[in-house]
C-alpha cells in the first residue's frame, strides 16, 4: 500500500512537470543564430578594400548610344569602317574577300546578289566573350512575306551561335526562331519589336565556353539579349550549335568573328548601323 502511494505522488509530479513545459517554451525569446555575433568587434573599415580600382571609361553620347571609349568600333556609317572590319568568305572555300554590302545614309543593307560580293559578312576580329551593341532596321514590306520570310538575319556569336534576328511585329512563327532567340534553342522572354521602318537595337553580353581536352564543354557559354531595353534572354545556357536542321552539335573552338547573316530569302533586304564591342 506504501509503495502504490509512492508511485501515485510521483505520475502526479511528472505530469506537472510535462504539462508546464509547453508554457516554459513558449516564453523563451528565440534567438537568430545567424545574426547574433555578426559585426561583433568590427569597425567599418574591415569590410572595405580600395584596389584595385576599376578602370575609367567615357560612356558614349547618350543620344545616339554612341561607343564607349574603351570599345572598338566594327562599324560607324562609312564605307572605310565596313571594309576596315569586315569580309566575305566563301563558304566553300573559306577564302576571305572585301565585305560589299550597301553602304548608305550611315547604314550598311544586306547585299543578298552573292555572285556580286554579296553573302555573309563577318569581322576581320575574333572574340572571346564581350558586350556587343548594334542597331538594326527591317523595311517596310509586303504582305506576302510571313514567318521565316520576312526580314531574316541573324548575329552570330563567335560564328558559331546565332542570335535570330526577323520581323516579328505582327508576324507569327515558332517561338524558337522569333526575334532575341537563341535558334532553334531557346524562345526569347518577350516580343519586343518596333515597326517595319524603325530601328531595333540589340545589346549582347556573351560568355565564351571552356573546353576539356576531349572537345566536351567544360563550362557552356551563356548570352544575355536586351532588344530595345526589353530583356529577351537572361544568362541563358547556350547548349551547342544553332542548326537549322537537327539538333545543337558540340565543337570545339577557340575566339571567333561576329558574323551578320545573308539568309538569302526573297524579302526585301534589312540594314544596320552603330555597330560596336567591348571585349570582356
Amino acid at each position: 500500500m506504501k509503495k502504490l502511494f509512492i508511485l501515485s505522488i510521483f505520475a502526479l509530479a511528472c505530469g506537472a512537470v510535462f504539462a508546464q513545459q509547453p508554457q516554459q517554451r513558449q516564453q523563451q525569446p528565440q534567438q537568430d543564430v545567424r545574426n547574433d555575433k555578426i559585426g561583433v568587434g568590427m569597425t567599418p573599415t574591415m569590410s572595405e578594400y580600395w584596389a584595385p580600382k576599376p578602370p575609367v571609361v567615357t560612356p558614349g553620347n547618350q543620344a545616339t548610344a554612341g561607343a564607349p571609349s574603351d570599345a572598338i568600333v566594327l562599324f560607324d556609317g562609312t564605307e572605310k569602317s565596313m571594309t576596315d572590319n569586315w569580309v566575305t568568305v566563301n563558304m566553300r572555300t573559306n577564302e576571305a574577300a572585301p565585305a560589299k554590302w550597301i553602304v548608305k545614309d550611315g547604314a550598311m543593307t544586306v547585299n543578298k546578289d552573292v555572285r556580286n560580293g554579296g553573302g555573309n559578312i563577318q569581322t576581320k576580329e575574333n572574340f572571346g566573350s564581350f558586350q556587343l551593341h548594334i542597331e538594326w532596321c527591317v523595311p517596310e514590306m509586303g504582305p506576302e512575306f510571313t514567318s521565316q520570310i520576312r526580314g531574316n538575319s541573324g548575329v552570330y556569336l563567335q560564328n558559331m551561335y546565332e542570335v535570330q534576328v526577323l520581323d516579328c511585329y505582327n508576324n507569327d512563327t515558332y517561338v524558337n526562331g522569333m526575334t532575341g532567340s537563341i535558334y532553334k534553342q531557346t524562345p526569347p522572354l518577350a516580343n519586343a519589336m518596333r515597326k517595319p521602318g524603325e530601328w531595333n537595337v540589340f545589346d549582347i553580353i556573351y560568355e565564351a565556353p571552356v573546353f576539356n581536352e576531349n572537345g566536351t564543354y567544360k563550362v557552356r557559354p551563356y548570352v544575355t539579349v536586351i532588344q530595345n531595353g526589353v530583356l529577351l534572354q537572361n544568362h541563358t545556357e547556350i547548349l551547342g550549335t544553332t542548326e537549322y536542321i537537327g539538333f545543337p552539335q558540340v565543337k570545339a573552338h577557340g575566339d571567333g568573328p561576329i558574323l551578320l547573316q545573308n539568309h538569302g530569302d526573297p524579302s526585301p533586304s534589312i540594314s544596320f548601323r552603330n555597330i560596336w564591342i567591348r571585349k570582356l
